[in-house]
């Protein structure tokens, strides 16, 4: 009798023992869907937390099955902090891979070639799921933060699209972006033409940031960029409405009148000679590419045709004609010598 029984009991157990492995292949394998909703672990989080929550929001049909699987694996304590989306159709095999391998949901911030500081701190402050700490802070206390203090922010950091995680600080990622541009202006500095009228790496980049801002067509940039740097090598003023624009500030209503190419700040180089003294805008690769290694031209001038191409021109008189007929709509009109630049008529507004 109780060899009957034993038998029994052993055929129990494994049928028991079958039963429950299929059930977690199937545990482990089968689709689930856990929609499209976020889910946050905490650092510190343990799995039967997770477990449990992924039950109770209908993704897992019990705890257990995960937990087993975790401990087989030994990653029952591997989970890695930060916010999840998890694909429906995937499995709790795949699920646990996800979150062990911290594979979080990204957030994409884009920094635009030709902003300014001020608009890099804005697309900050409005980024979703961005840890905000630097709100409120002065420009001056944001670079020290970063390490760099006293050294102006702008043009210092690389436009680009960015991905962030929940919790990422906005000081974190403006590091990366700042050690990105610091990286591409070494990269172009060490391969850059030879006899620039360039003293430092800084004059440069100063450079890069003009050339941003005066031109949208790839095609143009060293066109331009060789421009100015034939100015810069004649002693001439640059000339060039951005700078005036930058100067301006808040100031700017969208046109530059002629007081305020007359109105001399730093940055108005029509009143003062050289390179302003900092960076009007966030330089991108072409235009950085372009101070570096400029076209060999002789053109002194450029104005704009309207569609955001430009003529180029080596004299006042050629420059002139060009301003006459695509400026003035062929009114012709005096143009004084004072007033021919490189960055074309006041009209021209910013891009």
């Amino acid at each position: 009798m109780w060899r009957g029984a034993l038998k029994t009991i052993v055929a129990a157990t494994v049928g028991l023992v079958v039963a429950g492995g299929v059930y977690l292949y199937w545990a482990w394998h089968h689709p689930l869907a856990p929609g499209s909703e976020e889910y946050l672990v905490k650092p510190g989080t343990p799995l039967r937390a997770l477990a449990r929550e992924l039950t109770g929001r209908g993704v897992l049909p019990e705890p257990y099955s995960l937990l087993a699987l975790a401990h087989l694996r030994g990653q029952s304590r591997l989970l890695k902090a930060g916010e999840y989306r998890f694909a429906d159709g995937m499995t709790a095999s795949q699920l646990l891979d996800q979150v062990v391998a911290g594979r979080v949901v990204e957030y994409p911030l884009v920094l635009v070639e030709g902003w300014n500081f001020e608009q890099v701190r804005r697309a900050l402050a409005g980024a979703p799921k961005l840890a905000q700490t630097l709100q409120g802070l002065p420009d001056e206390e944001v670079m020290r933060r970063l390490g760099y203090p006293g050294l102006h922010p702008e043009g210092r950091f690389f436009p680009d699209t960015y991905y962030y995680s929940a919790g990422h600080t906005d000081l974190a990622l403006l590091q990366r972006a700042f050690e990105r541009m610091r990286a591409r202006l070494e990269q172009e500095w060490e391969r850059r033409a030879p006899d620039l009228p360039y003293r430092t790496i800084d004059e440069a980049l100063i450079m890069a940031s003009i050339v941003e801002k005066e031109t949208g067509r790839p095609e143009e940039r060293t066109l331009i960029a060789g421009v100015f740097v034939n100015r810069l090598r004649r002693g001439m003023r640059l000339q060039t409405d951005p700078t005036v624009i930058y100067g301006l500030g808040a100031a700017y209503d969208g046109n530059i009148r002629a007081r305020d190419l007359r109105r001399d700040n730093p940055y108005n180089t029509y009143t003062r000679a050289g390179l302003p003294p900092t960076p009007i805008a966030m330089p991108g690769g072409e235009a950085l590419a372009a101070a570096m290694r400029p076209a060999a031209t002789d053109a002194l001038y450029f104005v704009s045709r309207g569609d955001g191409s430009h003529v180029f021109s080596a004299t006042l008189k050629e420059h002139n004609a060009a301003v006459i007929k695509y400026q003035l709509k062929g009114t012709a009109r005096p143009f004084s010598s004072s007033r021919g630049n490189g960055g074309g008529p006041r009209q021209r507004q910013a891009r």
